[in-house]
Formats: C-alpha cells, sequence, structure tokens
C-alpha cells in the first residue's frame, strides 16, 4: 500500500518543509512531495503538527516496569521498546549493565532472537560494564567488574544482526582487545572510567567510537590533565552522549560541550531506567531501592542511578533549557545517533529510500504519534 502523510511541516534532516507530503510504500519512503502534486490514486492521511525523523537511543536500560538486566526475555524487550515509542523513540539499543557473564550471554540471546522476529524498534544491544574502572562505578555493582577476557569477546562479536555497543574503560583493558573488538564491527565507548587523556586517544587510534555520558561516570576536566573529556572533546571521528535532564550534567557545561565539538558528534540520550512509562516510584537494581523523586533516579545515598527521562523530553530541553536551535536538536535526537550506528543509510533522514520510522510532534515538542517502517502506534 502506498500512502501519503500530509498537512505538517516536515523536517527532512536539514530543513523544515511547509505543505509538503511524505509518502510512503511498503514501510520506506518514495520521497517528499508538494502536496498540489500528489496524484489521484495515493491515499492521504493527514496529520497536524512537525514529522520529522523518529528519535534514536543508544542507551536505555528499561521501560514499562521492565529492567534489561532482570528480564532477558523477548517479551522483556518488545515491553521496552513499546514504553519508549509512546515519547517519539523508533529505534533504540536496549542496555545491559555490569553483571555476570552467563546473564551477559542471555542478554545477547534475548536479543539474537529479538532481531530475528524483528520487534520494532529493536536495533541491537548497549553491554554497559563490567569492563569498567571501579573507582568510576557510579550505581554498577563492583563485585561483578572484571577483566575482559577471550570468552567475554566471543560473546560481544557474536550478535551478527543489528548493533552491539560495549561500553568500557579503556584503561583496564589491552589496545589490542579495543581493535578486536572494533575489527568485528562492535561498536566500542568510554565510559565509566578513569583513564587519562593519553590513553583514550591511544583507544581512539585502535577503534574506540565514543563517549557513554559525556562529564558522567568520568574525572572532570582540568588544565594539566584533561581526562577523558578533554579526549572526548579533543578527538575527531568521535561521538558523545548527553544526558539533558538538568541533573546529570550542567547546562552550562553542556553548552560547553556543544560548541566545543559541534551537534554533529553530539547524541541525545535517556539512560532511562524501567520506570520510563510508568507511575512506579522505586524499582529494585541489584538488591538496591533506587527512589524516583523531582525528576531524578538515586540510591539511598543520592548516588545517580540512571535517569527519569525520556527523549522527547531530552529534545524539549535542550531547544528550552540550552538554547539550541530546533533542527539540529532533532539532528542530535536522529540522523547523529543513526551516523554513530552507521545507520544513516537508512535511519535520520526524511528521504526517498530510508525507512519510514517518523514522530510526529506537536507545538510544545510533545509527541502525537509514531511510525515504525511505515506502521502507526
Amino acid at each position: 500500500m502506498t500512502f501519503a502523510l500530509t498537512g505538517a511541516r516536515v523536517f527532512d534532516g536539514n530543513h523544515i518543509l511547509e505543505v509538503h507530503a511524505v509518502v510512503v510504500r511498503e514501510g520506506r519512503i518514495v520521497g517528499l512531495a508538494h502536496e498540489k502534486d500528489l496524484g489521484a490514486g495515493i491515499e492521504q492521511r493527514r496529520v497536524d503538527g512537525l514529522l520529522a525523523p523518529g528519535f534514536i537511543d543508544v542507551q536505555v536500560n528499561g521501560g514499562g516496569g521492565v529492567l534489561y538486566n532482570d528480564i532477558r526475555t523477548v517479551e522483556g524487550l518488545q515491553t521496552i521498546a513499546e514504553a519508549h515509542r509512546r515519547y517519539g523513540t523508533v529505534g533504540l539499543l536496549p542496555t545491559f549493565i555490569t553483571d555476570t557473564r552467563e546473564r551477559m550471554a542471555e542478554a545477547v540471546d534475548a536479543m539474537r532472537q529479538a532481531l530475528a522476529m524483528g520487534v520494532p524498534g529493536v536495533l541491537g544491544i548497549h553491554v554497559e560494564g563490567p569492563f569498567i574502572n571501579p573507582e568510576r562505578k557510579g550505581v554498577h555493582n563492583p563485585d561483578y567488574m572484571r577483566p575482559l577476557d577471550d570468552e567475554d569477546i566471543a560473546i560481544l562479536t557474536s550478535l551478527k544482526e543489528g548493533r552491539t555497543l560495549v561500553t568500557l574503560a579503556p584503561e583496564r583493558i589491552s589496545m589490542e582487545a579495543v581493535s578486536r573488538l572494533a575489527a568485528s564491527g562492535v561498536l566500542v565507548c568510554a565510559g565509566h572510567t578513569a583513564g587519562d587523556y593519553a590513553t583514550i586517544m591511544e583507544a581512539c587510534r585502535n577503534g574506540l567510537r565514543g563517549f557513554t555520558h559525556l562529564f558522567n561516570a568520568m574525572p572532570p576536566l582540568a588544565g594539566r590533565d584533561p581526562g577523558p573529556v578533554g579526549a572526548a572533546l579533543d578527538s575527531n571521528g568521535t561521538w558523545c552522549g548527553l544526558i539533558v535532564d538538568g541533573h546529570h550534567v550542567s547546562d552550562a557545561a553542556l553548552r560547553i560541550a556543544i560548541a566545543a565539538k559541534g551537534t554533529d558528534h553530539m547524541m541525545l540520550v535517556t539512560d532511562a531506567m524501567s520506570v520510563t512509562g510508568t507511575d512506579l516510584t522505586s524499582f529494585e537494581l541489584h538488591g538496591r531501592t533506587i527512589y524516583r523523586r523531582d525528576g531524578k533516579l538515586t540510591t539511598a545515598n543520592g548516588t545517580l542511578a540512571g535517569s527519569d527521562l525520556d527523549m522527547a523530553s531530552a529534545v524539549r530541553n535542550s531547544v528550552n533549557r540550552l538554547g539550541l536551535g530546533l533542527p539540529d536538536v532533532l539532528r542530535m535526537a536522529s540522523l547523529v545517533p543513526a551516523t554513530f550506528l552507521r545507520l544513516d543509510h537508512e535511519l535520520g533522514r526524511i528521504a526517498a529510500g530510508y525507512r519510514a520510522s517518523l514522530v510526529l510532534l506537536d507545538e510544545g515538542l510533545h509527541v502525537r504519534q509514531t511510525w515504525i517502517d511505515g506502521e502507526s502506534d
């Protein structure tokens, strides 16, 4: 079936267009056309608002009451994806944090099944830890942290469909291991790291592709010790995830980082936990209670534990709190993560040949409707 979405302004990934229709056939975008040029035989579906490429989130621990670490099943992944879809996320990497090797293998196997079944919105897996630095553990359980070995690499490189992202501390593993992972197609990011500038830059030369939640769980930038933050902002060809919730990083620090690196290599992430899409006020993580209060998630002692954030809120915050232009922000929520994932040939733009994975926003940048591969929610 061929249909055209009409009536909305359209952000195609570069510009906001007026009086244009998005023509869709079999889950793909046929092209953009002026509404007056649509043929009589095309079904027109009128929508109202701003139509944009759907959001892509590369760091999602859970949603809909499900935490990936706890429910390592296709059904769990479906619930997480459905919970985030209502906030405009049409592609995501469910994130499995520091845990045992056996559970990590189960999480990868569940993802393999989900990808084979074509679960809407699921693009692959993000394994965050356990190959991280206990000095920068955040809420991760240090009892599960360990060196990376050949068995781990075999698990991490076993997913042949979709994308695999691994967050690790480069100072805790060999550069040869970074290179092996990158050469196998794994997207390697530095995070929960205390590595110095030289070590992180060496990792970049060996295939490190990005930085997980920039500023968080890493030393601050200092004049004589730039550290991971300095390496992130000084390295070409790397991407940074930003949590724009007003709690993880100050607005000023985010603006400074974006000014230094440019929006083309900064991507919005949520680091969302199981409470997204629910009214839950607490949940359990590795035997500890995490409390949801005042827009943030913390342990009893105040340690941040993921975020109480969704992608639509991250977009609004980037416009309203950081003062960024809407086109830049929409790219940071779609095209930039698609490029990081090496999926920018099919996601992140409204153009001929791209997947019809879209979001419709109202004037306040709240989500009205989504489509994944042409299927509406």
